[in-house]
């Protein structure tokens, strides 16, 4: 059965896609939120496998809800987002979204959404145990060969929609924990892999890639600049244009990347 909490701050939206839900064979509704705080206390409390998060809200709107799942998560739920703005489709994709439904919601097209969320369930299940059994065989051959545990390998091998891809790790850009798993950008694609990211950080070359926060790793080569914030701390932008925060426990690195005291 497939598990899905509604967000949404209109009450007759959350009963009509409840009726919806239920109609589909091997789909649930675990609970509802009328806005973003609920639904992340909702996500934490219930654990469900995916939510249907509308994008207008007050105070955390659905893009809020979902950065703050794939910063703090412990198991961070699949997201399709239902609203009655299609101009947000591509900003939603953006953001690693399952699906886009437009109100009003059909059955038909719900039911796919549905069918997309367990084929995403099973592919990240299916990745889990592979990148498993990659590294007991790994760990395996390196005993047999008396060497020291796979520590600081120049390769990751990762699983994308069915198959096995090879990730050359001195090409990284960043990390970024998404709970339980973190996700690799490399160029233009990224990765979910199942790794804590404490344990991921003792396989870069420490020279070229720098823990900034509890939840980033970036390679120092991608780092165009370090802004200091108002409030205090520092903020790094990536080449790309990305801000990833500097953790306050590793502000000490900003005189790592700029060779000098702050």
């Amino acid at each position: 059965m497939t598990r899905f909490l509604i967000c949404d701050d209109e009450p007759l939206a959350v009963e009509r896609l409840r009726d919806l839900v239920g109609r589909v064979t091997g789909a649930e509704v675990v609970g509802t939120a009328t806005d973003g705080r609920a639904a992340l206390e909702a996500v934490a409390a219930l654990r469900p496998d995916a939510v249907l998060l509308d994008i207008e809200m007050p105070a955390l709107d659905g893009f809020d809800v979902v950065e703050a799942l794939a910063k703090e998560a412990a198991h961070a739920p699949l997201i399709v987002f239902v609203t009655a703005y299609p101009q947000f489709a591509a900003h939603a994709f953006d953001t690693g979204a399952i699906d886009f439904l437009t109100k009003p919601v059909r059955l038909a097209r719900l039911d796919t959404a549905v069918e997309r969320v367990r084929r995403a369930i099973a592919e990240r299940e299916n990745a889990v145990r592979l990148a498993d059994l990659a590294r007991q065989v790994e760990q395996l051959r390196a005993e047999r060969r008396g060497d020291a545990p796979p520590s600081g390998a120049a390769h990751l091998w990762v699983q994308r929609r069915g198959e096995n891809v090879r990730i050359d790790l001195g090409e990284v850009d960043r990390v970024q924990s998404e709970g339980e798993y973190v996700r690799i950008y490399h160029g233009d694609a990224s990765y979910l892999h199942r790794e804590p990211i404490s344990s991921l950080i003792d396989r870069f070359d420490p020279q070229r890639f720098v823990r900034i926060h509890r939840s980033h790793i970036v390679n120092r080569d991608r780092v165009a600049s370090i802004r200091r914030r108002p409030a205090g701390g520092y903020t790094i932008v990536t080449g790309a244009g990305e801000l990833l925060p500097v953790g306050r426990n590793y502000r000490a690195v900003v005189r790592t990347l700029v060779g000098k005291d702050e």
